[in-house]
């Protein structure tokens, strides 16, 4: 039986359509939205997803621990951010981090590269450490410096960025040759990385 254009639906017919529609706006609020692919995330996101507030890790004894947010540095060149030349690498992000009894600090950098380079090394790295650490007045990392580096982490992957931190105490001494990290702050500067590493390419 045919239907004339214009002619309500019978009740029933009404009902279900309404559902229909209900059901859809239901699961498009609820199926998440295509994010930005990895490589452009540096810049589509907004920086706290980037360089969150607080990032969890482990102390050596087992105990979790929390690294928190001192500041976001402006966005500059990788010659004016790291130590050394990175292959293909076009702008640097960096924030620095305090652990929350605000005994260590730690400067964390992001290398963004306009193609992939082969995977680096992970964990602890030689000082000195391959990005420049950055100082914020008025809080546990107002005294760190490169002087103040004792160790770090570089940690690079198939995803077009490489992650660098540079680890030290703020109390703000200074490293000597021969003076050895703890192993509280090898760990703090290789989870660090990981953790950033893993928020922006997972």
């Amino acid at each position: 039986m045919q239907r004339q254009i214009g002619c309500p639906l019978p009740p029933f017919e009404v009902d279900v359509f309404q559902l229909s529609l209900l059901l859809l706006s239901l699961l498009s609020a609820s199926w998440p939205a295509a994010g930005p692919p990895v490589p452009d995330r540096w810049h589509a996101w907004p920086v706290t997803r980037v360089f969150p507030y607080a990032v969890t890790g482990t102390s050596p004894s087992g105990a979790t621990v929390t690294y928190l947010l001192a500041g976001v540095a402006p966005e500059t060149s990788c010659a004016a951010a790291f130590q050394s030349a990175l292959p293909a690498c076009v702008t640097a992000l960096r924030a620095t981090y305090a652990d929350s009894t605000a005994t260590f600090v730690a400067t964390v950098g992001i290398a963004v590269l306009a193609r992939p380079i082969p995977p680096g090394t992970a964990g602890p790295v030689p000082r000195p450490a391959a990005v420049r650490p950055v100082a914020f007045p008025g809080g546990p990392a107002e005294r760190f410096g490169e002087r103040q580096c004792f160790t770090g982490a570089l940690l690079a992957s198939h995803a077009p960025y490489v992650i660098a931190t540079a680890a030290g105490y703020a109390d703000g001494r200074s490293y000597h040759p021969g003076d050895q990290a703890m192993s509280r702050l090898g760990g703090f500067a290789r989870q660090l990385a990981a953790a950033l590493h893993r928020g922006l390419t997972g």
